[in-house]
């Protein structure tokens, strides 16, 4: 009889893409898990992986396996969820998953808000990029993520926080007033320094300054916002900066910000779970907290359907 067990064996080799560290990952010997594994295809009547030297490579039904059997995987996570906090709001573990963009800038204000309401609660953070965090919240490897919505999974439901509007950040010899209301024609798509690939922000951007600011941008490569903000301090470009992140990222008098013209640009930041999540009310809750921290007014609950 198929088991979580393997199901669970084969996410972390599809996940580490060799025996030795999937194991590791599992807290199992290799043998128990290759003996699992063979199991599985024996059960399945098909191979679901090609072994090679110091390599795995799943199978086109492999994947497919995993792809349904991490469904199961995170429903069964779910229940687990239901039966532990049932009537005991905000205990236990929560695994929550955030951008690197808003990561550094909200966390310090509200954890410490989280532990001195809710004792009970043990927050275990992941910070990485949406593609990721969404991968991982599908599979049940996180309970909720915070990010810029929308979302473009119709299997999550969302919950907008507050509007985060975008400031134009130049070098401080910028000849602009710092009154100055600045047009997306004004933007020298040239000067224009972004985040990596992968990075939601750097999308938003090319949306706001129009297609021509993607082969004109400069691409270096940051992971960081304080990476960015370094190259502005020195005269190397502009970027579009959140307003959230300018207490942290603005300090440097190198740096001058001028506000965009409206429709001022910006992203929603919200909170996204899995439609099967018993912990909606959790998660609610955690949304109140964090406006009530901020100070800004709550968000009417959505369930989004399109890509930011």
């Amino acid at each position: 009889m198929l088991t979580f067990r393997q199901l669970r064996y084969l996410e972390a080799l599809a996940e580490h893409r060799h025996f030795g560290r999937a194991a590791r990952a599992c807290s199992v010997t290799q043998p128990a898990l290759s003996m699992q594994i063979r199991e599985l295809e024996r059960l399945l009547g098909v191979d679901l992986v090609e072994r090679r030297a110091g390599d795995v490579t799943l199978t086109d039904i492999g994947s497919e396996v995993v792809r349904r059997g991490g469904r199961m995987l995170a429903e069964s996570r779910d229940l687990v969820d239901f039966a532990r906090h049932h009537g005991r709001p905000l205990t236990g573990r929560l695994r929550l998953g955030v951008i690197p963009t808003i990561a550094p800038y909200l966390l310090p204000r509200i954890l410490p808000a989280l532990q001195r309401r809710c004792p009970e609660l043990q927050v275990e953070l992941r910070e990485t990029q949406t593609k990721v965090l969404l991968d991982e919240l599908a599979r049940g490897a996180l309970d909720v993520v915070m990010l810029a919505l929308p979302i473009p999974d119709t299997d999550f439901e969302a919950m907008r926080l507050f509007d985060d509007p975008f400031l134009l950040a130049v070098p401080a010899d910028d000849p602009r007033s710092a009154t100055a209301r600045v047009n997306v024609d004004d933007i020298d798509h040239e000067r224009l320094i972004l985040l990596e690939e992968g990075h939601c922000l750097r999308d938003q951007a090319l949306d706001y300054c129009g297609n021509a600011a993607s082969t004109g941008a400069m691409g270096l490569g940051a992971t960081s916002l304080a990476t960015v903000m370094q190259m502005v301090a020195n005269g190397y470009g502009v970027t579009l900066v959140p307003q959230v992140s300018v207490d942290v990222e603005v300090r440097d008098n190198r740096i001058k910000l001028l506000r965009l013209a409206p429709p001022q640009p910006g992203r929603t930041v919200g909170l996204a779970w899995r439609q099967t999540s018993p912990r909606k009310a959790d998660f609610i809750a955690l949304g109140q907290i964090v406006t009530e921290t901020l100070g800004v007014a709550p968000k009417k609950q959505t369930r989004d359907k399109t890509r930011a």
